[in-house]
């Protein structure tokens, strides 16, 4: 079994049999399994379970994984949902999905990857329908489900090149996970766009739900030198250091602007409720497979309403390259190098969907996540 207690919601695992997929922006990556269909269950009879690595009041992931769930009851007011919070990453996560199965739920989604601690239970239960967030293995009764989040992260990056006075952008990251790894990098790169000479300095907390590291972060960064903060964090705490310092910052799950009005730029914005309609609509209907879904900007993710502050000129210039991307343009096209000064990708090459969801090292000009 797989020791994932230091690990995240995202801990980066191999993608079996995902090799070769092709970048495609809306509507989506979407790979169905060619496994026959879980048969279908009356609404009234149906159960589905929602397993969290945060807590719903996050105002962050946990909390938009919240609403997905809230979207489902509204959608399908005869069948029962069951929810636990914080699971934690032990055999307590097994137990928790196992209770599920045992409590009669035909679907089970978990909002974090768990590794065999999930896997485990889905090996078991093979008459239930599995989905895993950030996962990377997909089985008759298992699918997985994450958002293109590099692209409107690029779109703030543009904007903050055209913020910063310094150059120099900070970022505020859990652990080095692909995810990490892949905003910071996309961040970068729009940022380099504008302003070629910009740099990202991360620290690393090892937590996306720490407020009090969150902050300490952030004033680090700042009396470095970073004049705009973005980050992958599950709650606010860089956005108030950002405030009382006065310099610009962008987000990550939802609109959180209050607790910065004059400092936020933007944030990454997620929307589920879609998603898990038209899953629970699927396995309700007897239609439903494990498939693999990269939710596009634009229908599961975008970058939120600009602040107040942001100038007019940078919203446009930003959203003018939103504006390509909606219409097919991929930026990440090599030659790209890493941070050593070695070509990873070559000129003329276009990452595709699959790599850019599992980059793993860390473009040039940025420091301190790892690779």
């Amino acid at each position: 079994m797989f020791d994932l207690s230091h690990l995240s919601r995202r801990k980066f695992m191999s993608l079996a049999g995902a090799t070769g997929a092709s970048l495609i922006t809306p509507p989506g990556l979407i790979r169905p399994a060619a496994a026959a269909p879980l048969p279908a269950i009356k609404e009234e009879d149906a159960i589905v379970a929602f397993g969290h690595v945060g807590p719903i009041t996050d105002e962050g992931w946990t909390f938009s994984h919240n609403e997905g769930m809230k979207a489902v009851q509204a959608a399908f007011p005869k069948l029962r949902t069951l929810m636990v919070e914080t699971i934690p990453y032990s055999a307590d996560a097994t137990r928790t999905f196992r209770q599920f199965v045992s409590q009669g739920a035909c679907m089970v989604a978990s909002t974090s990857n768990y590794g065999d601690f999930f896997y485990d239970v889905v090996n078991r239960s093979p008459r239930v329908a599995f989905l895993e967030a950030d996962g990377r293995k997909t089985a008759d009764n298992l699918g997985w489900y994450y958002i293109q989040h590099w692209f409107p992260t690029y779109v703030v990056g543009v904007a903050a090149g055209l913020l910063s006075k310094s150059g120099k952008l900070g970022y505020v990251a859990s652990f080095p996970l692909p995810s990490c790894y892949t905003s910071s990098n996309a961040f970068l790169m729009g940022a380099r766009t504008v302003n070629p000479n910009a740099t990202l300095q991360v620290i690393s907390i090892n937590s996306w739900f720490d407020p009090q590291s969150a902050a300490q972060a952030g004033t680090a960064l700042i009396d470095n030198g970073s004049d705009f903060l973005f980050g992958i964090m599950d709650e606010a705490a860089y956005l108030q250091v950002a405030e009382r310092r006065g310099v610009w910052a962008a987000m990550w799950n939802t609109d959180i602007r209050r607790y910065g009005p004059n400092s936020y730029v933007s944030s990454i914005v997620l929307d589920w409720k879609p998603y898990y309609v038209d899953q629970v609509r699927k396995r309700l209907a007897g239609t439903w497979t494990g498939s693999t879904t990269l939710l596009p900007m634009g229908a599961g993710i975008d970058r939120d309403k600009w602040g107040e502050k942001v100038p007019e000129a940078v919203a446009k210039q930003a959203d003018d390259v939103r504006t390509k991307i909606m219409g097919g343009y991929n930026p990440f096209v090599g030659p790209i190098k890493d941070n050593k000064g070695v070509v990873r990708v070559a000129a003329g090459k276009t990452m595709d969907a699959l790599e850019l969801y599992n980059w793993d090292w860390s473009v040039e000009g940025v420091s301190g996540l790892g690779k």
